[in-house]
């Protein structure tokens, strides 16, 4: 088994499409979403196409990312530290962050109570069907289902035979959608199953990257993939599969270089902290200037400034030093296993190719 060359293991193609990704969302929620629940208000002379299609795409990144996560893994352990350090203490401040501004800005209709904001503390508060603090979290709930799917994968079979999980979990997705439609909704959201298409479309490129499949191979794979998504959602979401696949074939081609410019990548890099900062704070800064009589499209280029101000300062006073720090502890703690780990056997999720290899 090979590793991932140093110079392309990031793959930063998947950091532009983040950075286009967030602005999408953040424009989306500003300029649609924010006229949907304060209708009264002043608000930008433009309208967004709705629907989640630009979360779509995150879902596929984080199918193709995963890998890089569990490429080295050796125990679940190491995974469920790595994710929690990766994922809460940026949520948790920007938890702290958005009930702050609320209050500044007497934003009582977004306010929920103190038992909500205790669940939410956790992340898991939707398995419980409680609200969550921000709306735009919703995905976050999405994202750690995902992970603890693959985790079972990992631990069941070591993620062998990715195109056979997949094709499963299609046929799984279908039988939801057709045999048992009233399926409980905790099953459908562990497993996931409004959403595993679009997971499963970065899974299958991630393998054809590698070199363990090539594109030939793996249509019948994206043919079921659309396939399940044509017969189980609507049409529009077909064709935002069909464009996703065609986003990751370009990126695998080496088609989407030119993307990789410093603004792009840069907010690809703080997309996690401005995701969790933009909607109610955003909201926020938009009714309190609506409020004080600014122009709808100035109080608009000021709640994406601060948006994406604010998620680079999480980014880089919390996301990231958080997360090293409490990576470094945990490897110095194991440090102190290591005797015991040395007798355990590793298993690595193959690795099959050059990264330069189109």
């Amino acid at each position: 088994m090979t590793s991932l060359p140093a110079s392309r293991a990031r793959l930063n193609e998947l950091d532009a499409l983040r950075g286009i990704g967030a602005m999408l969302v953040v424009n989306f929620h500003y300029a649609t979403r924010y006229h949907e629940l304060f209708p009264k208000a002043g608000h930008v002379p433009f309208h967004l196409f709705g629907g989640n299609y630009r979360v779509l795409l995150f879902f596929a990144i984080s199918g193709f990312a995963i890998f890089f996560s569990m490429a080295k893994l050796r125990s679940a352990a190491d995974f469920i530290v790595g994710r929690a350090a990766r994922l809460l203490p940026a949520y948790w401040v920007a938890l702290g962050l958005t009930l702050l501004v609320e209050h500044l800005g007497h934003m009582t209709s977004l306010y929920v109570s103190p038992w909500v904001v205790l669940a939410n503390l956790t992340m898991l508060e939707q398995f419980f069907f409680i609200p969550t603090v921000d709306g735009a979290h919703w995905t976050l709930t999405v994202e750690i289902a995902f992970y603890a799917c693959m985790l079972t994968l990992w631990l069941l079979c070591r993620l062998r035979h990715v195109e056979r999980l997949i094709l499963g979990w299609l046929v799984l997705k279908l039988v939801f959608a057709l045999v048992w439609p009233d399926m409980p909704e905790r099953i459908v959201m562990i497993f996931i199953l409004r959403y595993i298409p679009f997971f499963a479309i970065g899974m299958a490129s991630y393998r054809v990257w590698i070199g363990a499949r090539s594109w030939r191979e793996q249509m019948p794979i994206f043919a079921g993939i659309l396939t399940t998504i044509a017969v189980a959602e609507t049409p529009d979401l077909a064709v935002a599969g069909l464009v996703i696949i065609a986003c990751f074939w370009a990126v695998v081609s080496g088609h989407l270089r030119w993307l990789c410019v410093a603004p792009v990548l840069w907010v690809g890099q703080i997309s996690y902290s401005l995701y969790l900062v933009h909607q109610h704070i955003g909201f926020t800064i938009l009714f309190n200037m609506d409020q004080m009589g600014y122009a709808p499209t100035t109080a608009y280029a000021t709640a994406i400034l601060a948006a994406v101000s604010l998620g680079a300062l999480v980014h880089y006073l919390v996301e990231r030093p958080a997360a090293r720090a409490a990576l470094g502890g945990w490897k110095r703690t194991m440090a102190r296993d290591e005797p015991a780990m040395q007798r355990a056997e590793p298993v690595m999720v193959p690795v099959e190719r050059s990264a330069d290899r189109h």
